[in-house]
């Protein structure tokens, strides 16, 4: 007994030890967990908002944070915005990479606010069509997605599809012809300089396109906003117009009977870029990310949800998908690419001829 009560005695003792080690025990794990979320690497960027930032973190943040074990901080910033936060903060940039459309990215860097890539530093370089990856080394970041300007057209009244942009010319579409504005849409103007080069004209001779433009003015209609070619198409005003594949897909989504075409002159592209910000301190995981924006599961993706052409040329695509985007070697060969540079300088007297142009 005498024993017995020594060795109670004795754990009795050694318990508030055993708490003590037990403390000490969960205050190292905390402070091990408390390091580690400090140490997490953040990562921030800008993105476009709505659904295509949600679809954004679905193919490409979130699998790249869990990846990774990183933070992605997004700030919902459109491509100008991005352009005069990267200006303001030059010195101490926010964002270490940045997206953008509009061809934003050419102006962005040369002006010194993005890095060069070498091919070398994405492990997916080869696998892009070569327009995608044309300007890296100049600070312009790859094209990881693409809209494509071509022809949506009206399936129920228009039977045999159009092959060429002359087509909004053909007196069989008079009085149901929608052109957009050049002035104040993006997508409108790139259609417009398509028309432009077909009908003979250059960037530095826009007086084709718009002879061409005012031999069909009177029978056709001028709109600005996506919206209102919506409810031309609803309303059955409108058969044909010059305007982006991915918005055809969301007239079909909306029941319309519409369908995207690129004419045998090619298509214009509007790339979507994701860019290295000049100055940042996360070089090496910026570069991670976008080597894995440009992958192929992503590129697929960006195709499937909104109809954008893959840049990626390993993608494969169903049947149904593949058939509402420019898809494929012998159709990407036929993309138009217009210098972003002069596009930047000549627009607004472009801007003044157009309205000129339009004017009743």
């Amino acid at each position: 007994m005498t024993g017995g009560n020594n060795q109670e005695k004795d754990i009795s003792r050694m318990k508030p030890s055993s708490k003590l080690l037990s403390m000490f025990g969960a205050v190292a794990l905390a402070a091990v967990a408390t390091h580690g979320a400090a140490a997490q690497e953040t990562l921030t960027i800008n993105s476009f908002g709505g659904a295509y930032e949600k679809l954004h973190r679905d193919l490409v943040i979130t699998p790249f944070e869990e990846m990774y074990d990183v933070k992605v901080e997004v700030v919902t910033a459109y491509s100008g915005d991005t352009l005069a936060q990267l200006r303001a903060q030059k010195d101490s940039p926010r964002f270490d990479v940045a997206h953008f459309s509009g061809g934003l990215e050419h102006a962005a860097a040369a002006e010194g606010l993005l890095s060069p890539i070498k091919p070398g530093e994405l492990s997916n370089y080869d696998q892009m069509y070569p327009f995608a990856v044309a300007g890296i080394e100049k600070g312009v970041g790859p094209t990881y997605s693409t809209a494509v300007i071509g022809l949506l057209y009206n399936t129920e009244q228009i039977k045999e599809q159009p092959t060429s942009w002359n087509a909004i010319a053909d007196p069989a579409f008079q009085n149901n012809v929608l052109l957009t504005d050049a002035a104040s849409n993006t997508y409108g103007l790139l259609g417009f300089l398509m028309i432009n080069k077909v009908a003979g004209g250059t960037l530095d001779d826009i007086e084709p396109g718009l002879d061409f433009v005012k031999g069909i003015l009177p029978t056709s209609t001028v709109v600005s906003k996506s919206p209102e070619i919506q409810q031309n198409f609803a309303q059955g005003n409108a058969w044909i117009a010059p305007y982006a594949q991915d918005y055809a897909y969301t007239l079909t989504k909306a029941g319309l009977p519409v369908k995207f075409v690129q004419p045998e002159e090619g298509g214009v592209l509007a790339p979507i870029t994701v860019n290295l910000v000049a100055g940042t301190d996360k070089r090496d995981l910026a570069l991670k990310f976008i080597d894995f924006s440009i992958r192929a599961e992503a590129s697929k993706g960006w195709a499937e949800g909104l109809r954008y052409t893959p840049t990626n040329k390993t993608v494969e695509l169903s049947d149904e998908v593949a058939s509402q985007v420019v898809f494929g070697e012998d159709e990407v060969a036929k993309l138009v690419t217009f210098d972003a540079n002069e596009i930047a300088k000549k627009r607004a007297g472009w801007n003044e001829a157009w309205s000129r142009a339009i004017a009743k």
